[in-house]
């Protein structure tokens, strides 16, 4: 009977019998007999499985399938799409997982999240890094005494990167409501720059004290230079006055010409190198108040321009003393770093479109001094100070302009006491612009680095709201304050220089 039903289906279905014979020499018939053959010849399936009934495991029945393909076509399965085929077995689900932690690393990498060595670490920070002459007085007397430049800087651990530090900067930071009490200062060339007071008297009910008065001659002043486009109401400004003033000191917030609402009233604008304006306003402040000690803090851009004042007219600066945070240093080096990253391009586009922004408050005044339908064009930093500050100061090249503007250049003529904050991963001024050997080689420079800290930003503690630089800034300035030789040596410093100038105007 058996027999009679094979003949039967031999002759009624020759293809499917000679597939079935060349299926049988490869393993077990139960993967491949169809439902049909089973159906029709019920009393063969046991004679062809050979009394088993047992299915293989899936991957056999996988790969077996691709292997009656290849014997029907006669062409090999390229191993591509054997893989194309396992990679369908796997969940959607596990896909989802597998780019959400890419998604995830990449983020980390892209911002320079650092939370997990800060773990590893126990949050213990990283130690400040300081470079300074061997023989420096100013270490010796001052920076010694300073237990923060000595100790540990522990960013905050949700703000465990050197983007979300500078991004948030004038976001977290929140200072106490006061006003300034401003004054208007005409430069020698008839330019306007706005000088905003805030007094120790302003901000604490017990005024600064020293010998038992309080006069105003008697308190230390601070000046305090914002960086490129910011001014006295910018956030982390307004949190350096009035951390200085509650602790003590008078401030002066020295407001770039054409910024902090004051218009343009002469042919020159502000840019990157002008440290003019700066040397007028301390030489002002200076014959204001003589017996003052002055002091002064920069910022970002600001840095470089009082790091500039300082080297360019050396003994004759009558300051005290002189902090320098987050100083791009030199700008060509600056300009090429804004060209490496995603996000270094991200902040060139928007400190450039910053500047643009500053530019048209004044349109008429760059329009004739500049290139404005080039200053609209800009894309950049390196564009807007090509169609604007090279033009008017009449440098051949962009290039020639930064080398000019860099304050790096002249670290080595610095004769006042300086304290220099640089954070390694400062995503706005490379470390690579730091003049590493000019500063230990001056023994009037500190300079002080950090792992982490972002741009002019360092937040610390949990709440995020604390700024570790001002407080460096309150205990360096303090202690050169206090020191018996440092300070008074400088006050007078002064009054011979003062003096030498009345004799020679008597002279004349």
């Amino acid at each position: 009977m058996v027999y009679a039903q094979i003949a039967t289906y031999i002759k009624l279905q020759p293809h499917k019998t000679r597939l079935l014979l060349l299926k049988l020499q490869f393993g077990n018939p139960s993967t491949f007999l169809d439902q049909s053959t089973c159906f029709l010849f019920p009393s063969l399936f046991p004679v062809l499985l050979n009394t088993t009934t047992a299915s293989p495991p899936i991957n056999q029945r996988f790969f077996t399938d691709d292997r009656r393909m290849e014997i029907t076509t006669g062409e090999s399965v390229s191993p591509y799409k054997l893989l194309f085929r396992a990679l369908t077995l796997i969940p959607i689900s596990h896909y989802l997982l597998i780019a959400f932690l890419a998604l995830i690393v990449y983020v980390y990498n892209l911002l320079e999240i650092h939370i997990l060595q800060d773990i590893f670490s126990g949050f213990g920070g990283d130690s400040v890094s300081l470079t300074f002459n061997s023989s420096s007085d100013l270490y010796r007397e001052v920076v010694s005494k300073c237990h923060l430049l000595h100790g540990r800087y522990l960013a905050t651990p949700w703000l465990s990167s050197p983007h979300l530090q500078t991004i948030l900067l004038n976001v977290l930071v929140k200072t106490p409501t006061f006003s300034y009490k401003r004054e208007i200062f005409r430069t020698s060339d008839g330019g306007t720059v706005a000088l905003d007071w805030l007094l120790n008297s302003d901000v604490s009910e017990t005024s600064f004290q020293v010998n038992g008065t309080n006069t105003v001659a008697d308190i230390s002043l601070v000046i305090v230079v914002p960086g490129l486009t910011s001014d006295s109401n910018s956030p982390y400004i307004k949190e350096i006055a009035y951390n200085m003033a509650k602790h003590g000191w008078n401030v002066v917030v020295s407001n770039h010409r054409g910024l902090g609402g004051v218009p343009l009233t002469s042919e020159c604008f502000y840019t990157a190198g002008k440290s003019d304006d700066l040397g007028e306003v301390v030489n002002h402040l200076h014959r204001k108040q003589p017996e003052t000690a002055l002091y002064a803090v920069g910022t970002s851009l600001g840095a470089n321009i009082l790091v500039k004042y300082l080297g360019e007219d050396g003994v004759n600066v009558p300051l005290v003393g002189a902090v320098a945070i987050s100083n791009p240093w030199d700008l060509l080096i600056g300009d090429r770093f804004f060209t490496r990253a995603i996000m270094q391009r991200f902040y060139n586009r928007v400190l450039g479109n910053s500047l643009k922004g500053a530019a048209k408050l004044h349109q008429e005044t760059y329009a004739h001094l500049s290139d404005w339908e080039g200053i609209e064009k800009s894309r950049s930093i390196r564009d807007f100070n090509d169609y604007s500050a090279r033009i008017a100061g009449n440098f051949e090249t962009i290039d020639a302009f930064h080398r000019w503007a860099s304050s790096a250049r002249l670290v080595t003529n610095v004769s006042v006491p300086l304290l220099c904050v640089n954070a390694i991963d400062d995503p706005v001024c490379t470390d690579e612009a730091i003049p590493w050997d000019e500063c230990r080689k001056n023994k009037n420079i500190v300079l002080a680095t950090t792992q982490h800290g972002g741009h002019i930003a360092f937040f610390e503690g949990m709440s995020g709201r604390s700024l570790w630089w001002i407080r460096v800034v309150k205990e360096f300035l303090s202690n050169l304050h206090a020191s018996p030789s440092m300070s008074k040596q400088q006050m007078q410093k002064f009054r011979e220089l003062d003096s030498l100038s009345g004799d020679k105007k008597k002279l004349v």
